[in-house]
């Protein structure tokens, strides 16, 4: 059986991490998924992660987080990125700033998958080139595992093809994060590598990006500074399942996925229907 791989979309704030607590139970049942992973560097209150919300999205069913370029907007997270194993800071970051470049989970029935996180370079903060640091990474990740990701938090729908193009056939899946809107380009690219420019936003989607309308347009027409608040309404999960051959590490399918505040009652049925069931069965 291929492993299938959930990659989550940019997490926003309390609805979004809210909204993973609640549909992850049910969706790794649903959708049979081995591995979950889940950008969010935008889970506290739309700015950063907290441990407490770390711990919470893993408690939930996630198995690594990665993060991007609002990584440090809270400090209390910097102790948490140098020793916890489930998260990854840009790798193309200085070798100082605090995190790991690329990390390797078990997914279900033991498969090991490397992961790992970087930043483009149009319109976003100066780093290291990310294609030289790709091939850096994949130089030190070991030489068994051949499930890789990449989450590639970028801007630029071009620097995201390019990251596609120059990876193919040498990583598993080239998934982006950052922009908040899902594109419609996923694809598995000739070499065997899985792509889509942004698997979109896991918040409110009646939004400016996750935040309140009104706060984001008085600025804009403005100039005015307020604070732009994360909305409540309308709250999706956004993300990208990957179908990957275990043993070569080639990607199979990918497909997007969106879950709507109205499925949330059946996702917890299939859940509690489960747990039910465990509960019946005899002790061996």
């Amino acid at each position: 059986m291929p492993l299938r791989i959930l990659l989550i979309g940019d997490i926003v704030g309390k609805p979004g991490y809210r909204m993973v607590e609640r549909a992850l139970p049910g969706l790794r049942r649903r959708e049979n998924l081995d591995l979950v992973i889940a950008n969010a560097e935008n889970a506290a209150a739309g700015a950063g992660l907290t441990p407490k919300i770390y711990h919470r999205l893993l408690e939930a069913g996630v198995d690594c987080i990665t993060m991007g370029d609002h990584i440090y907007r809270r400090n209390e997270i910097s102790p948490l990125l140098d020793r916890e194993p489930k998260i990854v800071k840009p790798a193309n970051f200085p070798p100082e700033a605090p995190g790991q470049n690329w990390t390797v989970v078990e997914a279900a029935e033991g498969t090991r998958v490397g992961v790992f996180n970087l930043l483009g370079r149009v319109f976003m903060r100066p780093v290291d080139c990310p294609w030289k640091t790709a091939d850096r990474v994949l130089s030190e990740l070991p030489s068994d595992v051949r499930v890789i990701v990449l989450d590639f938090h970028a801007e630029a729908t071009s620097d995201k093809q390019l990251m596609g193009r120059y990876l193919d056939g040498r990583v598993s899946a080239v998934l982006g994060t950052h922009t908040h809107v899902p594109t419609a380009d996923e694809q598995v690219l000739p070499g065997g590598t899985a792509f889509q420019c942004d698997v979109g936003m896991t918040g409110p989607h009646d939004s400016i990006l996750g935040r309140e309308i009104s706060q984001v347009m008085e600025t804009t027409l403005t100039f005015r500074p307020t604070i732009f608040h994360v909305a409540e309404r309308d709250v999706r999960l956004n993300g990208s399942i990957v179908e990957v051959d275990r043993e070569s590490g080639r990607a199979l399918s990918v497909r997007r996925l969106k879950v709507v505040e109205g499925e949330l009652e059946l996702l917890e049925r299939i859940t509690s229907n489960v747990t039910a069931a465990n509960a019946d069965s005899p002790s061996p």
